[in-house]
Formats: C-alpha cells, structure tokens, sequence
C-alpha cells in the first residue's frame, strides 16, 4: 500500500476512534472509552513500525544482537563471528555486546524466534508494551485523581509522538527505553494494587517489575521505591513495622531478578563487563558520542515532546505540591518526574529519551491542571482565554504527533537496498564476508555474512579465502586495481 493512503487512513480511522471515545467518556462509559483510546494507539504504532528497514540510531544495533541472542541466549554478541580484529571497547563493532541490559533483547529474540527474522517481529514487543501502557496509564492516573484524569492522562499516552516513534525504532534509545518506561509503571500499578488489596503476590510483582526495568536499562528504575512508599503510607493500611517488612520483600524481589546476569556477566564476560560498567558511568561525568546540552536541555526538549504550553502545568503543580506536602500522592507524583529530571540534567551525557519514564507523571499533571482551568474558566471574564489555553494543551500535543508519525508524506517504506541484502540470501556462501558495505550491521541482520565497511589489505583477502571464506565486495567505484584482480572474489554492486 502506497504510504500515503496508508497515512490518510490511520488518520481518518484515529479520528474517527478518539472521538466516539471522547463521546463514550461523557457519558461516564469508560470502559468502552478507554478500550478505543488503546485501540486507537495500536493502529498509530503499528503505522509507525511498518518501515521495512532499521533505523540507524540505536535500532541496527538491538536488531543484531537480538538476531544472534536467538542462537546463544546468554551470549549477547554484535559480530557474531568477527573475521577481523576488532576493539571489546567500541560497541558498534566488537564481539560480545554488553552495551545494554538484556531483557529487551531478550524479548526482541523471543518475537523473532517465533515470527521470523523481521522488522515487524523486532519492534512487536515494543508494540504490545505500549500499547497496554495507556491502560496502565489510566489506571495509575485514576488512582492519584480521578477517572477523568485518568482518560485524558491515557489519552496523551496514547497519541505521544516521542512514544510513537520510539514504538517504530525510528529515534534514537527505542526499544530499550520503552521497556523501561513500561516496567517502571508495572511496578508503579503493581504498588498501588498492593497498598489497595494488602495482597503479598502484588508487592511481589511489584518488586519483580522493579528488577525487569532495571534489567531494561539500570538504576534509574530504583526511582519507584520512594513512590512505593509514599502509595503504602497514604493508603493508612499499613503500620510502620509492617511497611519496613514489605519493603524489604520488594526490595529482595527486585534483587532476584536483575543481580544473577550481573554476576553471571561479570564472571562470564570479565573484560567487557568491567569495561561496560565504567562506561555507564561515564555518561554522569563525560559527554559521550557528543550526545549533550545544557543544564537546560530537558527543561527545553519537553516542549517540543509534550506542547510548548507544559510549562503551565509543571509550574501549577509544582506549587500544590509545595503547598500541601502532606498529600502524598500528589508528591509521588512530583517525585517520579523532578528527581530523574534533576539527576538528569546534571548528567554530562544528554538524549531526549532519557526520561521518557516520567512521561507519564507529565500527562497526569497536564491532565489534572486541565480539568483545574476547565472548571476555574466556568465564571471567569477571561474564559475565552482559558478556552484557547485548553484547547492549545492537547492540540499541540496532537501536533507534535502528526509531525513525528509523518502521515502525510509519500515516503520510501520499502527501500531497494533492503531487498538487495536479502537476495544475498540465494548465494550460497560458505563462512561468506561482505565487504565494503556501508552498512555491516544490517547487512548481518538481513543475511548471514559477516560485513565490514572497509576493505583490508589484499594479503588478509587472500590469506581469508584460503581458509575457506567466500568473499563478496560492495563495488562502489572506489575498489583499488590489484583487489579487482583476485579472482575467487565476487563483486557486485548493492
């Protein structure tokens, strides 16, 4: 189907959905609200997962190990069998990959193992994980406000462009933030459902979605204890001592799940594990892949992921927390966006992504700072002001969803390169190389040649096809003379 119309009939049928959603919600159905506020949210990540390609940054990267960890699931590896020197420290192009933490990967495989070695079968995962976090968002936001809040929180969820892109691998972090942030909200669902039922298997579960985000991408994760805490204390259902007992059952549940691949990889994978670690480090105290910005980064990058006008809400909330600190679940809430966002912002390496786990907090503050100024406006001379100021808090927003989905572009979704790697696939090459290529990485996730983007010296081609490699080079007009003369090396042009 030509992108456009594909475009043009998500939008169409979108619209269409998040009105009789809007229509059901009034009518205090939200049950059924709620149900086309997630179904509407599938079709717009699925629209934005359907390139049938990988995305440069970080996407081509989680692919191929994904690809291998098929074959060896404690293993994780970029090069699966790296024909060339290469460096355990550059983690675009070393052996065993301990760049990120495993689950995502892990899932990614799991899809890919089922569906087959494809881009939709990658990016499923991320998919469903989305796709149940508006429900998830409604439920948490109905908690700390009410049902109204609740839909509307789910609803920014849902259209989120940030989030959507992220669902289709097109930005930078992907996956791995996206199950991050949905592990983060389990174990922030798991908790309230703890404090309202006083069932042990829910701060359990809890405790075991604190350890999967962390599994998902590190300590950050640890930022649902102190709101843990404060759902247990204001829900007055549990004494001191017996709130010190829980807390140490989820903490200890949190530890069961994510230390045994630490130890595993640090016994098992001793020199890039210690490499790795300090290099997580350095993110706080040095400015990596010239990924940074100012103090002011995030403060300036939410506009742009959440509407200009998110400023209004931050600050409104900011002063009602400030204002009656005793309502612990309003401070909950101010805790789960303002400490990642200050620890953050004095980090030395920046990306947008980084706190996409508190994106729900924002959509709750938004939400209940609308249905404030909904109610203020009712008798107020300025309402046509406040009217405009409502309208502008969600039409940005919408905005900012239809510039990053790109629904109405006529674009190459199926590029040419793509089904050139695949027809690599009929060659029948033993321990074949692809060489010259520039682009290795999805060249080893489409095919099973091991690719380099280079090309090495003629002694090293000789010297690999002696031991029995087949060698293919990318003919890009740039083949130096006595390369072109070996003669059991194929060259072809991709």
């Amino acid at each position: 189907m030509d992108n456009l119309l594909f475009g043009l009939l998500t939008v169409t049928f979108c619209t269409v959905g998040y009105y009789f959603s809007w229509k059901f919600q009034t009518r205090d159905n939200y049950k059924i609200a709620v149900l086309l506020l997630i179904l509407c949210g599938l079709i717009l990540r699925i629209y934005s997962s359907t390139d049938f390609f990988l995305h440069n940054w970080d996407e081509r990267y989680h692919a191929l190990v994904s690809k291998n960890l098929i074959l060896h699931p404690f293993t994780p590896t970029l090069y699966d069998n790296p024909i060339l020197p290469y460096d355990y420290k550059n983690w675009t192009s070393n052996n065993v990959w301990l760049h990120k933490q495993p689950l995502p990967l892990w899932a990614m495989a799991l899809s890919m193992w089922l569906f087959g070695i494809n881009e939709i079968a990658l990016r499923l995962p991320s998919i469903i994980l989305t796709t149940i976090g508006i429900g998830l968002t409604f439920s948490i936001a109905s908690y700390f406000f009410n049902k109204n809040v609740g839909y509307l929180s789910a609803f920014f969820y849902s259209i989120n462009g940030l989030i959507i892109e992220l669902t289709g691998g097109r930005v930078a972090t992907d996956h791995i933030d996206i199950f991050f942030m949905f592990f983060v909200q389990l174990a922030i669902f798991f908790s309230i459902a703890f404090a309202q039922n006083l069932k042990m298997i829910y701060n359990i579960f809890a405790g075991i979605s604190i350890g999967a985000a962390i599994l998902s991408k590190w300590f950050p994760g640890l930022i649902v204890l102190p709101i843990w805490l404060l759902i247990v204390i204001s829900s007055g259902n549990f004494k001191s001592q017996k709130i010190i007992v829980h807390f140490i059952i989820l903490v200890a549940s949190c530890i069961l799940i994510f230390l045994p691949w630490q130890l595993y990889i640090f016994i098992t994978f001793p020199l890039e594990a210690n490499f790795e670690a300090s290099y997580n480090f350095k993110h706080i105290t040095e400015v990596l892949g010239e990924r940074t910005g100012s103090f002011y980064y995030f403060i300036d990058k939410i506009r742009i992921n959440y509407g200009e006008l998110i400023y209004l809400p931050l600050i409104w909330f900011s002063w009602k927390t400030f204002k009656n600190l005793k309502n612990k679940k309003q401070l909950a809430i101010f805790i789960w966006f303002f400490i990642p966002f200050r620890f953050f912002s004095f980090a030395k390496t920046k990306m947008q992504a980084y706190i996409l786990f508190t994106c729900p907090a924002l959509f709750m503050m938004t939400a209940d700072f609308w249905y404030m100024l909904s109610e203020y406006r009712i008798n107020h001379k300025l309402k046509l002001l406040f009217n405009f100021i409502l309208f502008l808090l969600v039409a940005l927003q919408i905005r900012y969803t239809i510039e990053r989905i790109k629904p109405f572009e006529k674009s190459d979704r199926n590029p040419q390169w793509v089904t050139d790697l695949k027809k690599l696939n009929d060659k029948k090459c033993f321990n074949g190389i692809l060489l010259n290529y520039d682009k290795p990485i999805e060249a080893m996730f489409y095919t099973n040649l091991t690719a380099y983007p280079d090309i090495p010296e003629k002694k090293i081609i000789i010297d690999l096809i002696e031991k029995g490699h087949s060698i293919i080079i990318n003919d890009n007009g740039n083949i130096p003379e006595d390369i072109k003369l070996i003669k059991a090396v194929t060259i072809q042009k991709f």
